[in-house]
């Protein structure tokens, strides 16, 4: 085949198609005189907007306003683009957009703005029946004599030639079934409004050919331009009509949204970010704990909204408290490394050989007690810390034994100073400090929390210090039973009330049934702290939706065979059939480890191999030709079609209930690894060492 003869033969079907359309257009605008309802304007948009049904596409026209005696709906656009409720002007005076408020020549014309919105939230309501997203209802402006492509805030300004080019642009989100499906509901949401229904054409009167309503080469060239651009991540428009709920709701104050693993959480918080950018003209902020999440999430919010990707901030806490400071003209010497080496002296010279080591031997174990109670709390004084419960720790502390974690506390601080630096803790504490002093300015509309179970509590009140109790301004989003980091602490103790005002999704959409079952086994005899307060174990009631996948165990009589046995596993994904996207199964691949020195250690292995390795920590959410290397902790927010598990249990072991600190350990290295496995959608294998006898 000669080279380019495959582009040459899309370049001409689009160039068929788009002078289809064109003639599609005319002979619609034939047929438009009988829309006797419909002003001249409505019925020129209407005819150009009648060539995208040949395509596929719905439309409505003048339909009733639900809830009104005689106002009425232009148009309701349904199509592979999602919903466009559109309003259809004829203005003398060009449009335009003056600092991001809408005029005709000098006059203001926001009055048309705010009654298009108000319409589209209606719309948003009926179609979140069905379970579309709000973010996928989009409100339009089509101004018949004029040319534009602009906005103010949500609404798209679009001239009436430019219209047929912008929406058959828009990435193809809605299957044809639910364009059809949604088309015959919003026609029963929406009445006709005494208007012929444009599905059904009567035939046309005589009239001289109309001029063309839209240019084909614009058609050609925006077609075009999408066959070219490499593929994108696609994501979901349509959500479970409870999921899609939660996105458009009208809470009073701080919310919450919690639920089991794959119950789309994160799916929910980053629809509800577009749904209040669309709402609102300040800054949304969407913060998660773990660094390289952020990363993730904004790539895929850019795909699936990408006009409100400039209102939405994707941030770590501990980045965005950093920033803030520095903003504020404050720089803390943050060095995790040698904070680790002044708590290390601290606990020679006040540790070990304190009453401490009676308890538990091991400095980490303090260390964690520093940072997620006594600092992660904000305490002052021994007489807080005495009085403090400690959500989430299950060794109880005597008297003694908080005076001495309190000593090793203040020897840590002193060390701290000595060397100039300070901690992750310190950095939160200071953000707090500023806030209380002088609020943010100007404020976010907005702050939605995702993973909130791992933040410690001076994170929680750092983020409702920034976002407060207003209506719509704190969204928390997690769950208690995926917690990777010791410790806790109740929303109350950070001041937040939720007073009712939460949902809890129990649907499963990511794992395999299999998968699944395996992962709760493993802490359905677990307690765990869910923010609000104690869970006797971890039986949850969850509903899953996907049963085709598979768990796979290998159990190797020592490391090495082992470690073959996972390189095999891999190996067998390269000569699998390539993807639906034209990616290998290997894109779709992770191993995720225990600790960083497993991960060294399998970084060696699967490059030896010749297997392409990424670390998580480098990637963004792009398929990319390599298997995703990271620990537990770093997967937390992610999914993969296939997850290997290396090792997996050999941090796993029965504490005896008269070692309440054992037990601790263990508990939480099964919420680590639970974590682990649920990130798998199709296959989860388990490796396990296990010598013989």
């Amino acid at each position: 085949m000669a080279a380019g003869g495959s582009a040459g033969r899309r370049a001409r079907r689009i160039r068929e198609e788009a002078m289809r359309l064109q003639r599609l257009s005319r002979e619609a605008h034939r047929q438009a005189g009988r829309w006797q309802a419909a002003g001249e304007a409505e019925r020129q948009v209407a005819a150009t907007l009648m060539a995208l049904t040949a395509t596929g596409w719905r439309l409505l026209v003048d339909r009733r306003w639900p809830g009104t005696p005689a106002a009425n709906v232009d148009m309701i656009l349904v199509g592979p683009g999602g919903v466009f409720v559109i309003d259809v002007k004829r203005w003398r005076e060009p449009p335009a957009v003056v600092g991001g408020r809408l005029r005709a020549g000098a006059e203001p014309r926001d009055d048309e703005v705010r009654k298009l919105l108000e319409l589209t939230r209606i719309a948003e309501d009926h179609a979140a029946t069905l379970g579309m997203s709000p973010i996928a209802v989009r409100p339009l402006m089509i101004f018949a004599g004029h040319r534009l492509d602009e906005r103010v805030g949500h609404v798209r300004l679009l001239g009436q030639m430019d219209a047929v080019p912008a929406l058959i642009a828009e990435p193809d989100q809605v299957k044809p079934a639910m364009v059809r499906a949604m088309a015959e509901h919003l026609a029963d949401c929406f009445p006709e409004h005494d208007a012929a229904s444009l599905d059904e054409p009567e035939a046309p009167p005589t009239a001289e050919p109309a001029e063309a309503l839209f240019d084909a080469e614009d058609v050609e060239r925006v077609a075009m331009e999408s066959i070219l651009q490499a593929p994108i991540e696609r994501w979901m428009t349509f959500l479970h009509p409870d999921q899609a709920s939660l996105v458009g709701r009208d809470w009073s104050g701080p919310a919450r949204i919690s639920g089991p693993a794959g119950t789309g959480k994160t799916v929910v918080g980053l629809h509800r970010a577009a749904h209040l950018a669309g709402r609102s003209r300040g800054r949304i902020l969407y913060v998660t704990f773990a660094n390289n999440l952020p990363r993730v999430q904004c790539r895929l919010f850019g795909t699936m909204a990408a006009h409100f990707a400039d209102r939405v901030e994707f941030s770590s806490l501990h980045t965005w408290a950093r920033n803030f400071l520095e903003s504020r003209g404050l720089r803390l010497h943050l060095d995790a490394g040698r904070a680790d080496d002044a708590f290390s002296r601290a606990w020679m010279t006040e540790g070990r050989d304190s009453v401490l080591p009676e308890i538990e031997p091991t400095p980490g174990y303090w260390r964690e007690e520093i940072d997620y109670v006594i600092k992660g709390r904000g305490l002052t004084s021994l007489e807080e810390y005495r009085a403090v419960s400690r959500p989430g720790r299950r060794t109880a502390l005597r008297t003694e034994h908080r005076e001495a974690a309190w000593l090793l506390y203040e020897e840590y601080e002193l060390r701290l100073g000595d060397r100039g630096v300070c901690d992750f803790n310190d950095v939160l504490l200071a953000a707090v400090g500023e806030l209380e002093a002088r609020p943010a300015d100007p404020p976010y509309a907005a702050v939605i929390v995702d993973e909130v179970q791992d933040l410690t509590l001076t994170g929680v009140r750092l983020l409702h210090a920034l976002a407060g109790d207003g209506p719509n301004g704190l969204l928390l989003i997690g769950d208690g039973q995926q917690a990777v980091y010791p410790g806790g602490f109740r929303l109350a103790d950070a001041g937040v009330s939720l007073k009712g005002r939460g949902a809890v999704l129990r649907t499963n959409y990511r794992n395999a049934a299999a998968i699944l079952e395996t992962a709760l086994a493993l802490v359905s005899a677990d307690p765990f702290d869910d923010l609000e307060g104690p869970s006797p174990d971890g039986r949850r009631a969850v509903h899953a939706t996907y049963h085709e996948g598979r768990v796979l165990r290998a159990d190797a009589a020592d490391v090495a065979d082992h470690d073959r046995r996972l390189i095999a596993a891999i190996g067998e994904l390269t000569a699998a059939p390539p993807e639906g996207d034209g990616t290998s199964a290997l894109a779709g691949a992770a191993v995720l480890c225990r600790s960083r020195r497993d991960i060294d250690h399998y970084h060696r292995c699967l490059s030896r191999a010749g297997i392409p390795v990424l670390r998580l920590e480098r990637y963004d959410g792009r398929p990319v030709e390599a298997v995703k290397l990271g620990t537990y902790r770093r997967a937390k927010g992610l999914e993969f079609k296939q997850v290997f598990l290396p090792r997996h249990d050999a941090d796993l072991t029965t504490a005896s209930p008269d070692d309440p600190a054992a037990r601790e350990r263990s508990e939480l290295a099964r919420r680590q690894l639970f974590v682990a496995m649920t990130r798998a959608r199709d296959l989860l294998w388990l490796g396990s060492v296990v010598p013989p006898r």
